[in-house]
């Protein structure tokens, strides 16, 4: 499981990208690159990272459901996840 530190940082960085998106749209279609570079760095969309929202986890993220692959393989199994099920042929 992620510090608790590092799930609330990812959270802060989101606010941040939506905050200044506006303003990093108009400076990008303006060509001011000297305006984007004095935005926070933490503006910028590539910053962020994708995070299992139950554990945190940075790496085995799935996109469709928000979850890592060990947290998916644990609710699927309980048929926690709607639609999902255990695969056998």
């Amino acid at each position: 499981m992620a510090k608790e530190s590092m799930k609330a940082r990812e959270v802060k960085r989101l606010k941040t990208v939506a905050k200044y998106a506006e303003r990093r749209k108009a400076l990008k279609e303006a060509g001011d690159f000297e305006g984007l570079q004095k935005l926070p760095k933490n503006a910028s969309p590539v910053r962020l990272h994708n995070r299992c929202k139950l554990t945190g986890r940075p790496k085995g993220y799935m996109r469709l459901f928000g979850l890592s692959r060990v947290t998916f393989r644990e609710m699927a199994n309980q048929g926690l996840i709607p639609g999902v099920r255990k695969a056998s042929w």
